[in-house]
């Protein structure tokens, strides 16, 4: 079992930013396919970043068009902590963010090539941002 716990939402206006962290604790692995997913009212629940990390530490990230520019994803293996930094913040970003652990997404291409879809093993509960214009 995984447990996954975010921090670091809050209440914004627009333009500027914040650092969403995701402590990871349990059955951890440095090679999971680890993932930030929003969702907004009335909408799915949809992929905004990715990452995977190999064996030798070479490290992999993917995004969505929304935000490719704006955020980063990255990780802290040695403490088990996922970050996703959002800069420009913008009032569509408003969601509640979930850091989840995908680990039927084997090795990069897996990773690489369905890291969007929702279908994590591990989720956390969320932390809310909500973006005014």
């Amino acid at each position: 079992q995984v447990q996954l716990r975010e921090s670091g939402g809050g209440s914004v206006q627009a333009g500027l930013s914040l650092r969403l962290s995701c402590a990871a604790s349990g059955a951890t692995y440095n090679s999971d396919c680890m993932v930030w997913f929003r969702q907004a009212p009335g909408k799915e629940r949809e992929g905004v970043a990715g990452i995977y990390t190999g064996v030798a530490g070479s490290t992999r990230t993917y995004y969505a068009d929304s935000v490719k520019g704006r955020f980063t994803i990255s990780q802290d293996s040695a403490k088990n902590i996922l970050y996703l930094r959002m800069n420009s913040l913008r009032p569509e970003d408003t969601a509640m963010y979930y850091c989840a652990a995908s680990r039927w997404l084997l090795g990069p291409s897996g990773c690489g090539g369905s890291w969007h879809q929702p279908r994590a093993n591990y989720w956390g509960r969320g932390t809310q941002v909500t973006v005014s214009s």
